[in-house]
C-alpha cells in the first residue's frame, strides 16, 4: 500500500479533531443551558426586584417581576411580536427617560395589528417582567464578532391604551439545540474520516 501523503493526512486529522472538540463543547454547553433555563423558570415565581439599569441583565434578574417609572417617552421602537392571547402583531417599545441622566429604560407597552399605530401614552409607573431588547445580529455575527449584550427591557403587564398586552417573556422561548449541534459535529467528523479513507484506497488502487 502506498504511503499516505503526510501534509494532507495532518490537515484532515486536525480538521477531524476540531470537529470532535466542537461536539464535546456543544455537549458541555447543553448542560450549562439546561441549568440556566432551570434558573429562569425559578425566577418566574420569585419576588420583584429593581429594574437593571445597564446591560448585561444578570441571570438572577431575567424573567423576574419589576417596575419602572417612565418620566417621559422620548421615542418608540416597533418590533414583531405576539400578544398574550397568542396573536401576531407589532410590539411598541417605549424609550423612556427615567432621570436627569442615564440610559433610561426600554418598555414593551403592548402589541398592535399595525406597525403604523401611534400609542397615546406619555409615561408613568409601569410594572412587568424583566427581559432583554430585541437583537438583529446574524448567526455568523454572533459566532465571530464581539457583540455588546442586549439592553434590559421591561415587558409591561398592562398595555398602553389601544394596545394588547404582549406575551409574557418565558424561559420556554430559549432554544437548547446543543445536543443536535453535537450530533452534527460528530457526523461531520465521521464523514470526513470516511471520505479520506476512501480517497486513500482509491489512490492506492490506482498506484497498484
Amino acid at each position: 500500500m502506498k504511503r499516505p501523503p503526510i501534509i494532507a493526512t495532518l490537515v484532515v486529522a486536525a480538521a477531524v479533531a476540531t470537529m470532535i472538540w466542537l461536539g464535546v463543547w456543544q455537549f458541555q454547553r447543553r448542560g450549562e443551558k439546561e441549568a440556566l433555563i432551570a434558573l429562569y423558570r425559578a425566577n418566574l415565581g420569585k419576588p420583584a426586584i429593581s429594574f437593571p439599569v445597564l446591560p448585561p441583565v444578570p441571570d438572577e434578574a431575567m424573567f423576574r417581576p419589576s417596575s419602572v417609572m417612565c418620566l417621559a417617552v422620548v421615542g418608540w421602537q416597533v418590533e414583531g411580536g405576539r400578544s398574550a392571547d397568542g396573536g401576531v402583531g407589532y410590539r411598541h417599545i417605549a424609550l423612556c427617560r427615567t432621570g436627569a441622566e442615564g440610559p433610561g429604560a426600554m418598555i414593551d407597552m403592548g402589541v398592535a395589528a399595525s406597525p403604523a399605530f401611534k400609542p397615546v401614552w406619555s409615561g408613568g409607573p409601569v410594572t412587568g417582567t424583566i427581559s432583554t431588547a430585541p437583537e438583529h445580529h446574524s448567526v455568523v455575527a454572533r459566532l465571530f464578532d464581539t457583540l455588546p449584550p442586549p439592553r434590559p427591557m421591561l415587558v409591561a403587564s398592562r398595555p398602553a391604551p389601544g394596545l394588547e398586552p404582549s406575551a409574557r417573556p418565558s424561559p420556554e422561548s430559549i432554544p437548547n439545540n446543543h445536543l443536535a449541534y453535537m450530533i452534527q459535529w460528530f457526523i461531520f467528523a465521521a464523514t470526513a474520516t470516511i471520505i479520506y479513507v476512501l480517497a486513500l484506497r482509491r489512490r492506492s488502487a490506482k498506484a497498484g
